[in-house]
């Protein structure tokens, strides 16, 4: 591929990043009180819903993630990425026309079929980068995510006060703006002398995770990269109910907080990852990210202020380097040919990882939360995740000091 269509690849993919993340960072803010409105129940119980709404989407990623990972690898990525951006226009429709809960599930399951997009356009960025390269165009990806960060909460928060599903129908305008801008200018990456063969072994989530031992080094950073995931869903699992539950935040207010974290997200994973990971190597800049988690999470679960938490997202955000890193190292065990089927298998594995997350901690809040709780704090949740943050760090420096030990040995 010349240098002008991949970057043309390389803009697309942080473009359907960005959009997809503006659309699903506008639905955050209102969920709860969606959930309340079509459930007909209290932010306990609604916690509790929306975590197994999750719990929904997540356990469709990890089914369907490998399959699209895989048939990108065979049919190319294009094809596979419009469809996951149409099917995920689809969903945020399904969404704004719930008549009840069941229909909101149907839509995040169906947001979960279609929700390999990330999945593929990293594939893209590894058909088009050298190795060498990754780390920074993977935390350009961060960025991107970041960014959508910052304009969905917000503009999420602001729709919302003129009904919980004004902002499921905003959703679906991005997100058909982003099908139809893929459909006229995105090159296929996948050249077809780099193609393979489709085979349902690799294609299924447990034949997908045999990548993982066939390298290796990826297998170890695997398993850090799981207990983080599960440990960080305690921000898509509660942020929004804690923060109406400790502070008495609006729709408006929670998606403000959401955006204020997705600028700070940008700024250190589009730019400062170049910088950091060419001072530090991306060892250290993964271990940097994990102190910084630690630190967030234990601090959420004592602040006492709105200052407090602008003051904690700060703190937190190094912790955005901890996933591009990790993709990173992973993705120079393996060759060309099998980069789609490990952003699979990655996607695979995180998911599974925030499906039994997510489940944890919304349990947890809404257990906490309860009327009838003998101990009623919206706090415990954070608490938890930064215990379980502590035993990803552990985890992670076990990996770093077994090369270095056996260096010294040899």
């Amino acid at each position: 591929m010349n240098s002008v269509s991949s970057r043309h690849a390389v803009a697309f993919a942080l473009f359907t990043v960005f959009l997809d993340m503006v659309g699903f960072g506008i639905i955050m803010p209102i969920l709860p009180r969606l959930i309340e409105e079509v459930g007909h129940m209290d932010l306990a119980a609604a916690s509790i819903i929306g975590g197994w709404m999750f719990v929904a989407f997540s356990l469709a990623q990890f089914v369907f993630s490998p399959l699209m990972g895989n048939l990108s690898d065979r049919y190319g990525r294009r094809p596979l990425l419009l469809l996951a951006i149409f099917g995920l226009g689809l969903d945020f429709l399904f969404c704004a026309l719930a008549p009840d809960l069941t229909w909101l599930f149907v839509g995040r399951v169906l947001a979960g079929v279609c929700g390999s997009s990330y999945v593929i356009a990293n594939a893209y960025i590894a058909d088009v980068t050298p190795p060498e390269g990754r780390a920074r165009a993977f935390g350009l990806m961060g960025a991107a995510f970041g960014v959508g960060f910052v304009l969905g909460p917000a503009i999420g928060g602001l729709l919302g006060e003129f009904g919980a599903r004004v902002p499921f129908f905003v959703a679906a305008a991005i997100s058909g703006i982003n099908f139809l801008y893929g459909w006229f200018v995105l090159p296929e990456t996948l050249t077809p002398d780099k193609r393979r063969d489709f085979e349902w072994r690799r294609a299924n989530p447990f034949g997908a995770l045999l990548i993982f031992r066939r390298y290796a080094g990826v297998l170890p950073l695997l398993g850090v990269l799981t207990v983080f995931f599960f440990a960080s869903s305690v921000y898509p699992a509660v942020w929004a109910f804690w923060g109406i539950a400790k502070f008495g935040w609006s729709a408006a207010m929670v998606g403000l907080t959401l955006a204020a974290f997705g600028i700070v997200t940008a700024v250190f994973q589009g730019v400062l990852t170049g910088p950091a990971v060419a001072r530090f190597g991306e060892w250290r800049v993964a271990l940097i990210g994990l102190f910084a988690a630690v630190a967030a999470a234990a601090g959420y679960g004592l602040v006492t202020s709105l200052a407090g938490v602008l003051v904690l997202l700060m703190i937190h955000g190094p912790e955005g380097f901890v996933h591009p890193m990790l993709t990173a190292l992973m993705s120079k065990a393996v060759p060309d040919d099998a980069q789609g089927e490990l952003q699979g298998g990655i996607s695979a594995v995180t998911n599974l990882a925030m499906l039994g997350g997510t489940l944890t901690f919304a349990q947890v809040f809404g257990r906490f939360m309860a009327d009838d709780s003998s101990y009623r704090s919206p706090d415990v949740a954070f608490s938890l995740a930064a215990v379980l943050l502590v035993v990803t760090l552990g985890l992670f420096l076990a990996i770093v000091r077994r090369p270095a030990a056996e260096a010294r040995e040899a």
